[in-house]
């Protein structure tokens, strides 16, 4: 039988482990894209919404050329902001509900 000494010593290590995965995947990128391309989002590892690009195609198909640099970032930057707030509200509200579960106990990984 492990003794607690050996028993804390392996919590530690698996505990080392799952911050050094985190940080990986908070590095990761991952690329999607639709409409042959013509939109592109990227997310982080752990599922976080970085960026999203559009090319003029995707907001006029008919006439890309009309479309200008500025309104395309503008666009962007709107999704942008809309998908960071709604990630930011789902994740409170998800927060929120786990604490009521566990009776305020940080569970690491959990939330």
């Amino acid at each position: 039988m492990m003794n607690m000494m050996q028993v804390m010593q392996q919590a530690q290590k698996m505990q080392k482990k799952f911050k050094e995965t985190q940080a990986e995947l908070e590095n990761t990128e991952i690329t999607a894209q639709s409409g042959n391309g013509a939109v592109e989002v990227i997310l982080n590892g752990q599922g976080k919404f970085k960026s999203i690009k559009l090319k003029p195609e995707a907001i006029n198909p008919e006439n890309p050329q009309a479309v200008e640099t500025d309104t395309v970032e503008m666009l962007e930057d709107l999704l942008t902001q809309a998908l960071n707030d709604a990630t930011k509200k789902a994740n409170d509200q998800m927060e929120a509900k786990m604490k009521s579960i566990t009776g305020g106990i940080s569970i690491p990984g959990l939330f």
